[in-house]
């Protein structure tokens, strides 16, 4: 990983946590803006703390990227690894999605 290029190897090791949700029901929550980061705290909070030191530092290099530049990422998953969770990230119509996740998950970070 570059300093500032983030790719599928990179958010790959957090795939497990992008496949809490199965496809159809990750779908329903975008189309409603729904905040899964709050459905799925406990296990996200239990991931969270496991990280090591580069994986915080990856993850808050996610954090911190526009969500355009991470559904491009997401796209780039979708194309190498075909899991759907990916491909419905990667859809436009679901920023707004993403970023009250992201910044749910901020919230967790920060308020520990």
């Amino acid at each position: 990983m570059s300093e500032d290029r983030i790719d599928y190897n990179d958010v790959r090791e957090y795939e497990d946590l992008f496949k809490l949700a199965p496809s159809f029901l990750l779908e329903r929550f975008a189309k409603k803006n729904s905040n899964v980061v709050l459905k799925f705290k406990s296990q996200i909070e239990s991931h969270l703390h496991k990280l090591n030191d580069a994986q915080k530092n990856k993850l808050d290099m996610i954090l911190k990227k526009d969500v355009e530049e991470l559904q491009a990422i997401m796209h780039e998953a979708y194309q190498i690894s075909k899991v759907k969770q990916y491909k419905i990230l990667a859809n436009p119509k679901y920023k707004e999605f993403i970023e009250i996740n992201l910044n749910e998950i901020r919230k967790i970070l920060f308020n520990d």
